[in-house]
Formats: structure tokens, C-alpha cells, sequence
């Protein structure tokens, strides 16, 4: 990949190279404004089966290519488009992986989800729900802790 810039986003860079792969969790999160910590890795969401990517700057979550392409939505990166979650789905994302994240970076993002909830789509994120096994405890989880 060639640049003619010295210094490139990394959510451009890793989104040319694996140009399967949908930004998610803490990149997305920190695009979205829904928090203010600078994430030191990018996240991306790839095919389950899909081949492991060796790179120490890269946190890859596999994802069932069932469900990899739900809420996938284009961005724009300094004019370049990108794929990324789009905040419904990473709602859910959040509530699924609530557990494997700390307390106060999970407080503060929900906290800022509180702030827009109005003006997401309730039937998305309804139906992203549905698609999980335990789409029960999620929801009630989100109930919870955003509404």
C-alpha cells in the first residue's frame, strides 16, 4: 500500500489491507465520539474462518459471516470510504462484550449512548438482538443499562 502522506491514518491503512474486515468496538466507539480514549490498536471484525492477522497494532475479533456484514455501514476518513459498524450494531456489540472491558470505559461509553439514544434506531437494534443465542439477556442487559 502507498501513500503519498508521511503519516496515515491507521483506520485508513488497515481498512485498504483487509479490505474484508469491519471496524468495530474501541476504533468505532472513538470515531463516534462515544468516548475520548485514543484506542492504541484498531479493531476489526473479520470472517471466523478467515485467516489470523499477525500484526500487533490489529485486535481481530472473529465474527460468524453470518452476522459479520449486519450493520455494516461506509464512512468517510478523510475522504477516503471505510467500513464500520454503525452505532446500533456496536450498541449491541458493547452489551455482548460488556464483560471482557473495564468497568469505567464501559460505564462512560453506555453513559454517552444514554445521551443519543434517541436518535438511534430501535427497530435495528431489535433485530441485530435477535440474531444472537442469547438475545434475552441482551436485551434485558440494554434495557437496563441504556433506557
Amino acid at each position: 500500500i502507498y501513500s503519498d502522506k508521511k503519516i496515515v491514518d491507521p483506520l485508513l491503512l488497515y481498512s485498504k489491507k483487509y479490505p474484508y474486515a469491519v471496524i468495530t468496538m474501541d476504533s468505532a466507539f472513538y470515531y463516534y465520539e462515544l468516548t475520548d480514549i485514543i484506542p492504541n490498536k484498531v479493531y476489526l471484525a473479520t470472517p471466523s474462518k478467515y485467516r489470523t492477522i499477525k500484526n500487533d497494532k490489529i485486535v481481530q475479533i472473529f465474527t460468524n459471516k453470518n452476522i459479520l456484514d449486519v450493520g455494516k455501514t461506509i464512512v468517510k476518513i478523510n475522504n477516503q470510504n471505510v467500513y464500520m459498524y454503525d452505532k446500533e450494531r456496536l450498541l449491541v456489540e458493547l452489551i455482548r462484550k460488556r464483560k471482557q472491558m473495564s468497568f469505567d470505559y464501559y460505564k462512560e461509553i453506555i453513559a454517552n449512548y444514554r445521551d443519543i439514544i434517541d436518535d438511534l434506531d430501535m427497530q435495528k437494534i431489535e433485530n441485530y438482538l435477535s440474531l444472537f443465542k442469547n438475545d434475552l439477556k441482551l436485551s434485558e442487559a440494554l434495557q437496563r443499562e441504556v433506557f
